[in-house]
């Protein structure tokens, strides 16, 4: 009799496609929903893309889903995936600091973002707060259209419902603890 693949092993885009073709929800809807490009959500169920944590709790929020459910794939892939680890999109890597949170309301991350770097085309937008404290390196975190210079020591509070993104301007790796509230 074959194994039986638990839900953990299903790819994140996976479960995304499968939830959304089960709600019957088009591209466009969850773009027009998440603020996403029909493309970038395309290259996320074909696996071509590795969501960041933020674009994954817009997506569970479009398609009525617990967060967690999409986080511990993430999890559980970039354990098994030594490489998807170190390297979760181009230039951003995460772990996380509060495993077994999945179903509260507060998650901590340890994020890097490599010198000279920012997140290719996507800005995050999610409900609830954010907080960011600079471990080391130089970084601008766009909230809106106004630009925050952070360095080392410093951080930010900001209202994530706002659109928002993060550029390594230094010639150095970046670390910072980001921690998310989402209500």
């Amino acid at each position: 009799m074959p194994r039986k693949t638990t839900d953990k092993r299903v790819p994140v885009g996976k479960k995304i496609k499968k939830a959304r073709t089960q709600k019957k929800i088009t591209f466009d809807q969850l773009a027009n929903e998440t603020g996403f490009s029909v493309e970038y959500l395309r290259d996320i169920e074909s696996g071509e893309q590795i969501p960041p944590v933020g674009a994954l709790l817009q997506i569970s929020r479009a398609l009525e889903l617990d967060s967690g459910y999409l986080l511990r794939e993430q999890e559980s892939q970039l354990k098994n995936r030594v490489k998807a680890y170190t390297k979760r999109t181009e230039n951003y890597a995460y772990t996380t600091l509060t495993p077994g949170a999945e179903n509260k309301h507060l998650k901590a991350f340890k994020v890097t973002v490599d010198p000279l770097q920012d997140h290719k085309g996507v800005g995050y937008q999610h409900e609830g707060e954010e907080f960011v404290y600079v471990l080391s390196g130089k970084l601008e975190i766009i909230v809106g259209d106004h630009v925050n210079k952070l360095k080392a020591g410093d951080s930010l509070h900001f209202n994530s419902g706002i659109r928002h993104m993060m550029k390594n301007t230094g010639e150095e790796k970046a670390e910072l603890l980001v921690v998310i509230y989402g209500p």
